[in-house]
């Protein structure tokens, strides 16, 4: 078993029933369009919250500012480093290179987005993560897109160029998934989502992501009622058979 978790940034669910190449994919998942992040709803303190499985008062990271922790928390690749598992990670934005800490890799890439413009750095690093996955073996992997969330502060959430940002992730996503093998189980997300041009706020709108879990043993449908982003970081120990964080707070959703 291995685990590709898949994020993209910014991505609301309520816009991914007019995305075309989302639903090769969710047709064959289990999935929930009404899983809830954490407040504040930004793109550092989620993800944060996503590979420690607490809040963001917990691991201390308030803003797209890494802050280190007063009381370490494992996270999630600290956790399956130190079962023996491999972690590679692909990543287009750079505050991201602060949800690991040093060791717990055996790869990482990052191409900036900023520097690039996120709709070649999005397929740069689809065909890195592709090139890396077919050639070398981990148990568990992170891909991060980060284009809807930079057309949404650029144009607007739910704007036409919003929704090219997602279009483009998901064909990225799909290149990615057609390319490795039926050992994994894949898990897509969001760290938010966002409203107007702005996120971070309590609304629905920037409070609600998906979640998106695909492989031969997941049966497709409505299903992880209740999920949080906490959840994923135990939900991807469970499934590479790995004891979660101590203290970490979410739950499995398997």
């Amino acid at each position: 078993m291995k685990v590709l978790l898949i994020l993209v940034d910014g991505m609301r669910p309520d816009a991914l029933p007019k995305v075309e190449t989302a639903q090769k994919i969710i047709s064959k998942s289990a999935y929930n369009m009404n899983a809830q992040t954490v407040m504040p709803s930004v793109t550092l303190p989620c993800h944060m919250s996503l590979f420690h499985s607490v809040d963001p008062g917990r691991h201390g990271t308030t803003t797209n500012t890494y802050m280190p922790q007063v009381r370490p928390i494992d996270g999630l690749c600290e956790v399956l480093s130190r079962a023996k598992k491999t972690c590679a990670s692909f990543f287009n934005w750079e505050q991201l290179r602060d949800l690991s800490r040093p060791s717990s890799l055996v790869y990482s890439y990052f191409v900036s987005g900023g520097k690039f413009g996120y709709d070649k750095a999005n397929p740069m690093t689809a065909d890195a993560a592709i090139s890396f996955l077919n050639s070398t073996d981990v148990d568990f992997t992170f891909l991060y897109f980060g284009y809807p969330d930079a057309a949404g502060h650029t144009f607007g959430w739910m704007s036409p160029e919003y929704y090219d940002s997602l279009e483009n992730s998901w064909e990225n996503i799909n290149r990615v998934v057609d390319s490795i093998g039926e050992d994994y189980t894949v898990i897509i997300t969001a760290d938010h989502g966002g409203h107007d041009r702005t996120h971070g706020t309590d609304l629905p709108e920037d409070m609600l992501i998906p979640v998106i879990m695909y492989g031969k043993d997941i049966e497709p449908g409505e299903a992880f009622d209740g999920a949080n982003i906490k959840d994923l970081a135990p939900t991807v120990t469970k499934l590479l058979g790995v004891e979660p964080g101590e203290e970490w707070e979410g739950k499995s959703l398997i």
